[in-house]
């Protein structure tokens, strides 16, 4: 059996976080390997519009930090089908977090047999000035200030992390080598956020490439009103990414 428990939102799945942090999370650790526990906790993560306080928390950060979870967060149809299937195939517990926003996108998805692995990141764009890094639908904002940075004549390598926990270090500081700049594009609140863990792992593993330092752009340090103003005003935006951008490139 490899149950697939679907949240309408992963603000609701907080009422299950006893059953997902200290039983799920914990199971193999605790019967010394005896006990498997895979399964597969689906449901949309982060703000979908005017949705206000209770409705638009990002959770990946909260679930990267319980080890024993591993934590997905896809931002197009063929990454979440190639992922999906590797979550239900796994043997841990997968939070799988995808976004209200994308659920009408449309993409290219084969109907042959095909699995991406847990673990492992994407270049989305290929550049040579400066890294930009993100995932779920904040990769959205991430391809679209590559574009506008492009209009300018700068070039921005784009990487996808879908999956979060485990994180792909390598990719991200392989990049990190080529460009010697990085931006963070993360829809948690900066406090304890991936943004944080990845502006570490930069700064341990190509400290000496950087030509400036990590920028971070998350959202307000704030609960989400109602308000359109508010949410306009909360999230990460194209326009917030390219001044950042600049920036760490003109400093």
């Amino acid at each position: 059996l490899r149950p697939i428990i679907e949240f309408m939102t992963w603000n609701f799945a907080v009422l299950a976080f006893d059953q997902i942090v200290n039983h799920a999370a914990k199971i193999l650790h605790m019967t010394a390997g005896g006990i498997k526990c895979p399964i597969v906790f689906r449901g949309p993560s982060g703000s979908a519009g005017q949705l206000a306080q209770q409705h638009s928390q990002t959770f990946e950060s909260w679930m990267a930090n319980v080890p024993g979870l591993k934590v997905i967060s896809t931002s197009d149809p063929y990454d979440s089908k190639g992922l999906m299937k590797s979550a239900i195939r796994d043997d841990n517990p997968i939070c799988f977090m995808e976004s209200e926003s994308c659920y009408s996108d449309i993409g290219v998805v084969p109907e042959e047999e095909y699995l991406i692995p847990i673990g492992l990141a994407a270049v989305k764009r290929e550049g040579t000035d400066i890294t930009i890094v993100s995932y779920n639908k904040m990769m959205k904002v991430a391809m679209s200030a590559a574009e506008e940075l492009a209009k300018e004549g700068i070039s921005a390598e784009v990487i996808d992390l879908r999956t979060i926990r485990p994180l792909d270090h390598q990719t991200i500081v392989n990049s990190v080598k080529k460009t010697n700049r990085l931006v963070v594009i993360d829809e948690s609140w900066p406090f304890a956020s991936i943004s944080s863990e990845i502006a570490y792992v930069v700064q341990k593993y190509a400290f000496d490439y950087l030509d400036a330092p990590v920028y971070r752009c998350n959202s307000a340090d704030t609960s989400l009103g109602y308000s359109s103003v508010y949410v306009e005003e909360f999230l990460p935006n194209t326009e917030r990414v390219v001044k950042a951008c600049k920036a760490v490139l003109y400093r």
